[in-house]
């Protein structure tokens, strides 16, 4: 079986080694880079499975790589900082990053937060073990194809239109869409959400929920899933 292969982008030179050597010791293939200008020129000559950005780079800082890499491809990205500040969290976040790690970080913790990334990856692409399958889907189903007003969901195929033009969501938005098209009315925590989606066993930071919701629905519509307040979101049956 092939090794996962990780880009690292992180300007310290001893953070960046430490974390290179855990991650091989844990099995994975680390390409290691010093700045963003390098980082997006690996990204582009190796098409790693999953990128590692620090937020403060030099010549191109984390979140405008993040935006880089995400306009060319979904592969998933976690954004490091050393701020757990919410403007750099959510900065990250909306240039597309699925998930963040504060610095300073366990092995352990980021090691078992990339393996949950890659996991929720495995299943948005149709993997066995998604939270969504097709048989307990709510709405209009016809044949495999959920319908919400102009929004279609086809699970089998896992693409999305509205009003027949298609819709391109990263495969965390995807997973999100499922989770609530997967119980359409009613309303899922952010807590729930979290769990379901980030595949978090513990407590984790809503603030990933909020984004990722936001982002979702400039693509699908702003009115089609709606905040409950102090309880969370549902998607309109």
């Amino acid at each position: 079986m092939a090794e996962t292969h990780v880009l690292f982008v992180e300007d310290d030179d001893v953070i960046r080694e430490a974390t290179q050597l855990a991650l091989e010791r844990d099995g994975f293939a680390v390409t290691a880079m010093p700045d963003g200008l390098s980082g997006l020129e690996s990204f582009r000559a190796r098409r790693p499975d999953i990128a590692l950005l620090d937020v403060m780079l030099p010549g191109m800082d984390g979140v405008s790589l993040c935006r880089r890499i995400r306009d060319e491809s979904t592969v998933p990205v976690i954004m490091l900082s050393a701020r757990a500040d919410s403007i750099d969290v959510v900065l990250g976040l909306e240039a597309g990053a699925d998930d963040y790690v504060t610095k300073p970080f366990d092995g352990a913790v980021l090691v078992a937060r990339i393996r949950a990334v890659l996991r929720r990856f495995g299943h948005a692409s149709g993997g066995a073990g998604g939270t969504a399958d097709a048989s307990r889907q709510g709405g209009p189903d016809q044949g495999g194809v959920l319908v919400f007003g102009d929004l279609e969901i086809d699970t089998e195929g896992m693409e999305v239109r509205r009003s027949g033009a298609p819709v391109g969501l990263t495969p965390t938005e995807m997973r999100l869409l499922l989770e609530f098209s997967s119980a359409p009315g009613t309303v899922l925590s952010r807590d729930k959400l979290l769990e379901r989606v980030w595949d978090y066993g513990w407590g984790g930071d809503t603030r990933v929920v909020d984004v990722h919701v936001q982002r979702l629905r400039t693509k699908i519509g702003q009115d089609r899933i709606e905040t409950v307040r102090g309880f969370g979101y549902k998607l309109k049956a």
